[in-house]
């Protein structure tokens, strides 16, 4: 998950004043999502993770003051890097569906490079509740401002909101789990599964 800027997992990590602390934050973060990914948080470790990592023992204490402090700050991390996928997909001129199916494509490329974050989120409603909701209600947060964004230019239709924006997370999180972590050899891959998806948003399931 690699991401070499600043991101939202140093709100709970010690942030780094150097370009090699932050490489170093970089490391502990992309073995706790194997590590976590494979054992779950509680038969992870932190010794585990720091030889994963490459990273002295000792060392780990200077980012974070836990193995908690780092869970909570992995799924900050995969909040952002899933944020920043769609948002890399997306250019200027994209009608508001057009805007879903990139959006779409790209967080299921994501998901399939990194198939643990199904894993490390659903752990995280009871390892640390509060940053299983902050992820779900960030991510609906940027699916009702796309939603309004479609309204205001006539190409939604208007009152779109919370609901709605809930409900095409949920769509896109389920396709994912079962088209991506569930995926067999040979299914659909990322485009086909975002443009029939796509094809329910502008057609629905009512019979015309």
């Amino acid at each position: 998950m690699r991401n070499t800027g600043s991101s939202a997992a140093e709100v709970d990590a010690k942030t780094p004043r150097t370009e090699r602390g932050r490489r170093t934050l970089r490391k502990l973060l992309d073995a706790a999502a194997v590590e976590f990914g494979e054992k779950g948080f509680h038969e992870a470790s932190v010794s585990s993770i720091t030889r994963r990592a490459g990273v002295a023992l000792g060392s780990f204490y200077t980012y974070f003051d836990s193995k908690d402090a780092l869970f909570r700050a992995l799924v900050a991390d995969m909040s952002e890097a899933v944020r920043t996928s769609a948002r890399s997909a997306l250019s200027e001129g994209m009608g508001a569906l057009e805007i879903e199916r990139a959006a779409l494509a790209a967080f299921l490329r994501f998901a399939a490079e990194h198939k643990e974050i199904y894993r490390i989120i659903d752990e995280a409603e009871f390892v640390d509740p509060a940053s299983y909701r902050a992820h779900y209600e960030t991510i609906a947060a940027r699916f009702a401002e796309r939603l309004a964004a479609g309204s205001a230019s006539g190409e939604l239709r208007e009152e779109l909101g919370e609901l709605e924006a809930w409900a095409l997370m949920g769509i896109n999180v389920f396709v994912g789990l079962r088209y991506v972590v569930w995926g067999e050899k040979g299914g659909p891959d990322a485009e086909a599964v975002a443009a029939g998806v796509n094809r329910l948003l502008a057609e629905g399931i009512a019979r015309r």
